[in-house]
């Protein structure tokens, strides 16, 4: 059985991100390993066309790290609450399965633990799937942990 000492969970904090960090945790917890909790920041959305200035725009992106940065941090405590050492990276805008598959060959991670929204068809098609992605570029092993769905 392979042993994990250095674990990279990316979370985009949605409702499917949450089953995942419970297994980061686990698979952690169970292997004495760092737990690193990350999230790419996506671009903030903004009606097309429409001029803001600076002034404006500057404290928007502020505002949007900082909620990142809190909801990090909570991830963080929780997973230290279960006895696991955790840190956390916030990344600035960018393509989100590009820099996870670039942290985790520069921290070196034996295991990417993250979560999928099991999406399918023409949402699937039209949004992509970063879980993927992540999977087809990764230098270790991938455990992707689906959404719990109402039904189950």
């Amino acid at each position: 059985m392979a042993v994990f000492k250095r674990i990279l969970h990316p979370s985009d904090f949605s409702p499917a991100s949450a089953p995942a960090f419970a297994e980061a945790v686990e698979v952690a917890r169970a292997n004495d390993a760092r737990l690193l909790i990350m999230h790419v920041l996506a671009p903030v959305t903004m009606v097309p066309d429409v001029f803001l200035a600076t002034r404006i725009h500057e404290p928007l992106l502020r505002d949007h790290r900082a909620r990142a940065q809190t909801h990090l941090d909570r991830l963080a405590a929780r997973a230290k609450r279960r006895g696991v050492r955790a840190s956390t990276l916030l990344l600035d805008f960018a393509v989100a399965h590009e820099r996870i598959v670039q942290v985790a060959k520069t921290r070196r991670a034996h295991l990417i633990v993250m979560g999928t929204h099991g999406r399918t068809g023409f949402s699937k098609m039209a949004l992509g799937s970063v879980a993927e992605r992540v999977v087809a570029l990764a230098p270790c092993p991938v455990l992707t942990v689906r959404a719990r769905t109402s039904g189950r």
